[in-house]
């Protein structure tokens, strides 16, 4: 997948995707999450494969090994680049997703991406403390998470970017850093809790940014995209 920012795409409709991405024509990275893929299905991966994205399918699968490595196993042949997983559904879940991938990539193909999510950007340290009975601090239980993730012979990581200095030193530069919660500094932080602006993320670290509602939501998507952009190239 390019390193350019992946936009989030969270709409409830083809109809308002493709009205939304006429502006893009192709040229960007994109984020289908589970509304999204839930109301269109496959058909829609296939469309924005046909215009020329490069897809990240956030369906953070969690459950018994065998489920998971079957689910990996069908959604391989979506043609996708880039895919998770929860990182607390452990080692054997991982594995198996990854020998899903593996059996469900086309002879020939690149296997898509496989990533483990941390923890959620939503999640803090009361939450992890008080209702997952973590004792840890909360960058401790990502690089935990990480470390996982990375021995089950994943390719990266969902985290924040608060997490990404230190993942990229424990897992190594090429391991991937994607992270969401980008907000611009003038934004709202939303149902987010641990943000960064663009600058921050390439400070950090992090080898992919996901961005929704500040491209999205603004009144112009095509310029907003272009200036978080430059910012997460440090070029602005």
């Amino acid at each position: 997948m390019k390193t350019s920012p992946i936009i989030a795409l969270d709409f409830d409709s083809a109809e308002k995707t493709f009205a939304f991405l006429k502006a893009f024509e192709g040229d960007v990275n994109v984020k289908v999450g589970m509304q999204l893929y839930y109301k269109e299905g496959p058909a829609i991966i296939a469309r924005l494969k046909e215009l020329g994205y490069d897809i990240f399918l956030d369906l953070k699968l969690h459950d018994i090994p065998n489920t998971v490595k079957s689910s990996m196993e069908v959604l391989a042949g979506l043609g996708i680049n880039l895919i998770n997983v929860h990182a607390a559904g452990g080692k054997t879940m991982m594995e198996a997703a990854l020998e899903g991938l593996d059996k469900g990539t086309s002879s020939g193909l690149v296997r898509p991406s496989l990533i483990g999510v941390t923890q959620l950007t939503s999640t803090d340290e009361n939450q992890v403390r008080e209702e997952q009975l973590i004792s840890v601090p909360l960058q401790e239980s990502v690089l935990h998470y990480a470390k996982l993730t990375k021995n089950s012979g994943l390719d990266g990581v969902v985290c924040s970017v608060h997490e990404s200095a230190v993942i990229a030193e424990a897992c190594g530069n090429e391991f991937l850093k994607v992270t969401p919660g980008i907000r611009l500094a003038d934004s709202g932080t939303h149902d987010q809790k641990r943000i960064a602006t663009p600058e921050e993320a390439h400070l950090a670290g992090s080898t992919h940014i996901v961005v929704g509602r500040a491209i999205t939501g603004a009144a112009d998507p095509r310029a907003a995209y272009e200036h978080i952009n430059a910012s997460w190239r440090g070029t602005k």
